[in-house]
């Protein structure tokens, strides 16, 4: 199979949809990787290490997206990339289409078949290729959380962290799964008091066996306890997900009235549309704005804060995920593996992921 790989081009996007390590596991099984020239450059990645693992290397996105069957990417493709995508190309990428209907409908008229790695399932229930980056994304929360409650950048001017006689401050976490989870052990690990707020019983009680009882709380979450919780907090971390679907909006803009002016809200969700009703996109040039007097942080591509740790992480998931593809072609891969099919998105112009379907019906 012809794979290819495209520059990102998403604002301060600086991950690669396949390391040179990757491309060799491809190459040594008789597949062609073309690399577009220097897309990997910023993360030490150059095109003679692409070229000794036997890629070829190609000047521009256009050359790689015609002459390839399947682009392995990062992040879901943006308006000026939709001239590229074909009926008779696979997309392997994040798509993360219920979170900006208007370009996912665009998208999906393109006949471009989508396999979303935040779709892929395992055995045991989890999201094998989204875990990596929801783990990223959790801890990053919690630094730039902190990072935003300096007053210079517009927070209440106070630190989480450990100091003797002063009471630890207080941050809620909304939505415990892998990022959430992550989030908890950050908090916890520099002091403060944690806030867990999850619509799952059995998740706060397995989340108790782990963190124990000390300095945390875990909250069933509702309406009202959301508002309790927030209404404490310094920094509010938002972290649901709900597989393939737009995330629902557990913050309305009536509770940032009761809310200290200062704290922080961190929506991790901001991927799926975003669980604060107030959140809107930002990108690493210009994270946060103000609303309500609430700082909001809402960068959708969060781990491309770190983008050699992300595209390591990302790649040691995917990898064995694109064999599979390529050895087995398109179709009979996602007849063989149930984990794969359900990441299947979009085919034909039709979307064929359940969830994806419940969240794009209103376009």
């Amino acid at each position: 199979m012809i794979i290819g790989v495209p520059t990102e081009i998403k604002n301060n996007e600086k991950r690669i949809g396949l390391t040179p390590d990757s491309v060799a596991r491809l190459t040594a099984i008789g597949h062609e990787v073309l690399i577009q020239k220097n897309a990997g450059e910023s993360i030490g990645f150059t095109d003679e290490e692409y070229l000794a693992n036997k890629a070829k290397i190609l000047d521009t996105a256009e050359d790689v997206y015609k002459s390839s069957e399947m682009i392995v990417k990062v992040k879901e493709p943006i308006p000026e990339e939709y001239k590229y995508l074909r009926d008779n190309l696979t997309l392997f990428t994040y798509l993360h289409l219920a979170g900006d209907p208007e370009n996912a409908k665009k998208m999906i008229d393109t006949g471009v078949t989508g396999i979303a790695y935040e779709t892929v399932t395992a055995d045991d229930g989890s999201m094998p290729l989204l875990a990596p980056m929801s783990t990223i994304a959790g801890q990053l929360a919690f630094f730039v959380g902190s990072y935003h409650l300096l007053k210079h950048n517009k927070g209440k001017g106070v630190m989480i962290g450990k100091l003797e006689d002063i009471d630890p401050r207080v941050v809620s976490v909304i939505g415990a799964g892998v990022a959430g989870t992550q989030s908890i052990a950050k908090a916890l690990e520099n002091h403060a008091h944690v806030k867990v707020v999850d619509s799952s019983q059995q998740k706060l009680e397995s989340l108790k066996s782990q963190f124990g009882t000390n300095n945390i709380e875990y909250i069933l979450s509702n309406e009202e306890s959301i508002q309790a919780s927030i209404n404490d907090s310094d920094l509010v971390i938002g972290s649901v997900y709900v597989v393939g679907k737009e995330a629902p909006r557990v913050v309305t803009r009536e509770m940032l009235t009761s809310m200290s002016p200062g704290t922080v809200m961190v929506d991790v969700s901001i991927d799926q549309g975003g669980c604060f009703e107030s959140s809107r996109p930002t990108t690493h040039d210009k994270p946060t704005f103000v609303e309500n007097d609430i700082v909001h942080y809402c960068v959708t591509n969060m781990p491309g804060a770190v983008p050699l740790t992300a595209t390591e992480a990302l790649n040691k998931a995917t990898i064995s995920y694109i064999e599979e593809l390529a050895n087995k072609g398109i179709d009979r891969a996602l007849s063989e593996n149930k984990h794969l099919k359900n990441g299947l998105n979009i085919q034909d112009g039709n979307i064929t992921h359940q969830g994806v379907k419940d969240s794009l019906e209103k376009i």
